[in-house]
């Protein structure tokens, strides 16, 4: 099973920064994409960003010109570079990856996600 860990969650005031990064981890897999999603308390899951195939990119309307996405397609890694943070991006956040995996019986689609890491904006 591929399995994704994420890191770098924290408590930062309004109009500081955070870096997020997840690390994809199994024995045989292709990554077809690699995002971040988010959850609030009594909120549901909301993409934040993604990047797929060819590397295209898609940003939530609510973090364009505030937050990058980048990835590492050699290390299996994407991050978040996260800035102008507000209290309304209070969540936690979670990688998700997609893609195929074989395990000696043939090539078969998953999707994965990780625990989460807390992100808190407060003053």
């Amino acid at each position: 099973q591929v399995q994704a860990v994420e890191s770098g969650g924290g408590l930062v005031q309004p109009g500081g920064s955070l870096s997020l990064s997840c690390t994809a981890s199994g024995r045989n897999f292709e990554i077809y994409s690699m995002g971040w999603y988010r959850q609030a308390p009594g909120n549901e899951r909301e993409l934040v960003a993604e990047v797929g195939i060819g590397n295209k990119i898609n940003y939530a309307d609510f973090v364009k010109g505030r937050f990058t996405i980048s990835r590492d397609n050699a290390k299996n890694a994407v991050f978040l570079q996260m800035n102008s943070l507000k209290p309304e991006d209070t969540a936690v956040y979670y990688c998700y990856v997609e893609g195929e995996e074989d395990y000696g019986v043939g090539l078969t689609d998953f999707a994965s996600w990780g625990r989460g890491t807390q992100v808190t904006v407060s003053s």
